[in-house]
């Protein structure tokens, strides 16, 4: 696992949390670096939220340790740990208004008046809302609702931000503004997020680093680039962007990298340097954009298929190509790519360079 580039401000060691005979977060440890983004990725009950209810203080942990700034915090009630929250729900209060509502943090508190005035305009021009402190959350569209609860977590100026699935309820368009304001926000005050999401393309824009869970456990952690680009087993580059998994036998190995025994008798070429047995079976991940059609082309790997369907989806087009009897490849492309288009039922060569084959544990 990567590690944060900063002194970590935050550590869960050993968390684990059992409900019943369920264990929904199983023995995690991670480091979270001050001023650090970093996003819990994980499907539906594989333990992300469970972490961070634990964080927050809403679910005590069944062993382990949740240290902040260097003193554990297990121990202590919500209100008493410091943390901004942020939920999908925004969790405003219905009959304050907006000036009310991002304040009440700050007079829980006991601050000054002319302190929380301060600190509410400072909040409102950081979230765009200046003008609004009178109105009320039935007023305000989702997407100014979402930006005032933004605002209350920001206030009181709190060493740690949570943020569970808060951009959930937004249309798609609102959502992807949305995900742009929160890393402006977190780049201009530098302050530490934990960020909860099930929406993989939402956390490789947001974040510093992911972390991938599933089944209560961390798969992989790093940065959004080394996850996409080097996932280390096959959850995580299914999780992570869509992958095809080619498996072969190793026939060869030379200075040039192996040549594997695909089991639709294809030979393949793989750029690996390591030492592998000979009769060894590995398996690979291959993004669909690294593939292409390969007519004219130098690429070490190039095998004849047919178009089982043809998906168009904006900016690219999607193809299924069958190769042999029972292999099916996922290749995508820009849709504005200069050349005739494909047809389903076309017989094609693709292929892909050997050094866009990445291998998984």
């Amino acid at each position: 696992m990567s590690a944060p580039t900063k002194d970590p401000i935050l550590q869960l060691i050993d968390l684990k949390k059992q409900f019943g005979d369920v264990t929904a977060v199983d023995n995690v440890s991670l480091d979270i670096g001050d001023g650090e983004f970093l996003t819990l990725l994980g499907p539906s009950g594989s333990g992300k939220t469970t972490i961070l209810n634990m964080i927050a203080g809403f679910e005590f942990p069944t062993g382990g340790d949740v240290i902040l700034q260097e003193q554990s915090i297990n121990s202590l009630l919500p209100e008493k740990r410091n943390i901004g929250l942020v939920f999908q729900n925004y969790a405003l209060f219905p009959h304050m208004n907006v000036y009310d509502n991002i304040a009440f943090p700050l007079k829980m508190r006991k601050f000054p008046k002319n302190d929380i005035q301060q600190k509410v305009e400072s909040a409102l021009e950081l979230v765009q809302l200046q003008g609004y402190e009178t109105r009320f959350p039935k007023q305000l569209s989702g997407g100014q609702q979402q930006r005032i609860a933004v605002a209350r977590a920001l206030v009181f100026d709190a060493p740690l931000l949570l943020f569970d699935e808060p951009l959930g309820a937004l249309d798609k368009k609102l959502r992807e503004h949305m995900q742009l304001e929160l890393k402006h926000i977190h780049t201009k005050l530098n302050r530490t997020m934990v960020y909860v999401t099930h929406d993989q393309e939402e956390a490789l824009v947001m974040s510093d680093r992911i972390a991938v869970m599933n089944q209560g456990r961390i798969e992989q952690v790093g940065p959004p680039d080394e996850l996409y680009d080097k996932p280390t087993n096959s959850f995580v580059a299914n999780f992570i962007g869509e992958s095809n998994f080619i498996e072969g036998t190793v026939i060869e190995q030379n200075h040039e990298g192996l040549t594997l025994q695909h089991r639709e008798g294809l030979k393949i070429k793989v750029d690996w340097s390591e030492p592998v047995q000979a009769g060894a079976s590995i398996r690979f991940c291959l993004r669909p954009e690294k593939i292409f059609f390969a007519d004219d082309s130098n690429a070490q790997n190039c095998i004849n298929g047919i178009i089982e369907e043809v998906i168009y989806v904006g900016e690219t087009k999607r193809y299924m190509i069958r190769i042999g009897e029972t292999e099916t490849i996922h290749m995508r492309e820009m849709s504005t790519r200069i050349g005739r288009g494909r047809q389903k039922g076309e017989n094609v060569k693709i292929g892909w360079f050997k050094e866009s084959l990445r291998k998984l544990e």
